[in-house]
């Protein structure tokens, strides 16, 4: 009885040295998607001249962060429809975003809508 005894506290402190060890890799986390990095350059390429002020729109401004931040939910669904849809946007080019495009969108709402 004693033989197995001692040969269980042998096994449960193998078991729990072997646990405590720092060999295991931190897992590097990817970085945020943000409002400057990831969303300005397309807003400007896909959402002009309309919610562009400078070149021209007169719909509400995107290119800056606040309003975008504001209308993200209604941006990424009328990205979503398809021509001719009511509501589909961009309206002047007539062809759906690609879904790797509208895919950042959603990443950046999913990343808590980071600005920088």
């Amino acid at each position: 009885m004693k033989k197995f005894f001692i040969l269980t506290v042998l096994a449960a402190f193998t078991i729990i040295v072997s646990n405590c060890g720092s060999s295991k890799k931190a897992t590097a986390s990817a970085p945020k998607s943000n409002y400057e990095t990831n969303l300005k350059t397309l807003i400007a390429d896909n959402c002009s001249p309309c919610h562009i002020p400078a070149k021209g729109g007169n719909k509400k401004a995107y290119d800056n962060f606040a309003n975008v931040k504001t209308d993200i939910d209604e941006m990424i669904r009328r990205m979503e429809l398809n021509p001719g849809e009511k509501g589909f946007m961009p309206f002047r080019k007539m062809t759906k975003l690609s879904d790797s495009t509208i895919a950042v969108f959603k990443q950046w709402r999913a990343d808590g809508l980071l600005e920088k």
